[in-house]
């Protein structure tokens, strides 16, 4: 299935998206997150607060999404993107390892940042609700038309799995630290290397992606 390229009012809705997610990270990161003004990010990108709410709910937010930058599309793309002969459990497993490793520029900066803040911490973990939707879309085609309410089904559980796997990376269990612990702020070592840690979270879910995957029986 081919997707159209979007219109002139897209372009300009995602141009405006990119605007403020870059400047909320960059003000975060000149000043700290907790000297940036939804009003102050507003000025920066050229638009005003009222047009802020329209994008984001919080600074917090606008951060966060500069990190994740459109990540649930890029993840369904590359489910959509793999051989058919692929088992999906693999497609969906890789495509989730492939775009949360992949930082980009100044990635780590803006990880750092998100492990000293219990309010980045969590709209961060909150962004994962976003994979449901396109993932969802992608797995119903991949599956058939009778496979929509699985799919949806496949989706929130991966949804849910990169979420648990996030959280016990940032929050490594029993972590004490002098600056508080994982609950109150301060700065969150991460623990153990992602990649493993997201895979362990998804491999759960392989017996069901292989039994979604089976033709029915007559």
């Amino acid at each position: 299935m081919t997707t159209p390229p979007p219109g002139l009012r897209e372009r300009k809705k995602r141009a405006t998206r990119e605007a403020l997610r870059g400047a909320a990270l960059r003000l975060a990161l000149e000043r700290g997150p907790d000297e940036v003004r939804v009003e102050d990010i507003a000025e920066a990108a050229g638009v005003s607060p009222r047009t802020y709410n329209n994008y984001f709910a919080s600074r917090e937010q606008a951060i966060v999404s500069a990190v994740t930058a459109d990540r649930e599309e890029r993840i369904a793309a590359a489910v959509a993107a793999r051989p058919a002969g692929v088992r999906l459990a693999d497609a969906v497993t890789e495509a989730v390892v492939e775009q949360y490793t992949h930082t980009g520029e100044g990635g780590h900066g803006a990880l750092l940042l998100i492990t000293t803040r219990t309010a980045l911490r969590d709209a961060f973990l909150a962004a994962t609700a976003g994979i449901e939707l396109p993932l969802g879309a992608v797995i119903a085609e991949r599956l058939g038309h009778a496979g929509e309410h699985t799919a949806r089904v496949l989706a929130a559980s991966v949804a849910a799995a990169v979420r648990i796997a996030l959280d016990d990376w940032l929050r490594p269990a029993g972590y004490e630290g002098a600056t508080g612990s994982p609950g109150t702020g301060g700065l969150v070592v991460p623990s153990g290397p992602l990649p493993d840690r997201l895979r362990a979270a998804l491999l759960p879910l392989a017996p069901a992606f292989d039994a979604a995957e089976r033709p029915v029986q007559a």
